[in-house]
């Protein structure tokens, strides 16, 4: 018996990476998976992965800018399986460039991906979660989005702040619909957002001595974090911040 029997999901950025594991992870568990990514090729080759082993799962293109592709990812879900429960705001891009070093340009499309994306995939999943009875709403924001970080962009903590903040806000604005909210916050995590940095000792040498547990993090380790939030064994927890971050917030 999986811990998402049942349920139906939806994951953007669900193409390679973290938000690829965590479409298969949730298949395996049980859920009905519907995942989106503006690269097409590499998110139907996870489609194939996950239904050859059993899953249930359908790909859709999703650009997380776009309003009209977040209304054909929630319609697909459910046109396809009936309902809505999860939604994984999981999509994201970075940069580390600081504050003067920053274009408008480059804030703005920082802000239209990790901040309006999120808003725009809320705001369309609310109304089928309603549908539902309930649901659960897992943003990916990030530690740089709880404190100042000297290696991160300040374009990406911003955004990441403002994910944070915006699903305490939907936490409180809908627990009386059964609907939860909360966010997951890691660490420096080896996925294609850090391209490079296993391949360059110095830069993961910088990355993981900041760590205390001596490692960069894994998909995996983010991607359990995403189940235990979008299974009933959550069931009391709204507005939470979940750090997955090997131990550096402790310090």
């Amino acid at each position: 018996m999986g811990r998402l029997d049942g349920k139906v999901a939806l994951i953007s950025g669900g193409a390679r990476g973290q938000g690829a594991l965590e479409a298969e992870l949730f298949a395996a568990e049980g859920a009905s998976v519907v995942f989106g990514d503006v690269l097409d090729d590499e998110g139907r080759s996870v489609e194939r992965r996950i239904t050859e082993a059993g899953g249930e799962a359908v790909y859709v293109h999703l650009d997380v800018t776009s309003d009209d592709d977040w209304t054909a990812a929630v319609d697909t879900a459910e046109a396809r399986f009936g309902k809505l429960d999860v939604l994984v705001n999981n999509a994201g891009i970075a940069n580390d460039e600081k504050i003067e070093e920053t274009s408008e340009e480059l804030w703005e499309s920082i802000m239209l991906v990790n901040a309006k994306g999120v808003f725009l995939g809320t705001r369309k999943a609310l109304p089928a979660m309603r549908r539902a009875g309930g649901g659960s709403i897992i943003n990916v924001s990030s530690i740089a989005g709880i404190l100042g970080r000297a290696l991160t962009g300040s374009a990406y903590s911003a955004s990441k702040g403002a994910v944070r903040t915006f699903t305490k806000t939907t936490a409180i604005q809908h627990a009386s619909e059964r609907i939860r909210c909360n966010s997951i916050h890691p660490g420096p995590v080896d996925t294609p957002m850090l391209a490079g940095i296993s391949d360059n000792p110095d830069v993961l040498s910088q990355r993981t001595e900041e760590v205390p547990l001596g490692r960069l993090g894994h998909s995996r380790d983010i991607a359990y974090g995403a189940l235990y939030l979008a299974s009933d064994e959550s069931a009391w927890i709204t507005g939470i911040e979940l750090i997955i971050d090997g131990g550096i917030t402790a310090k």
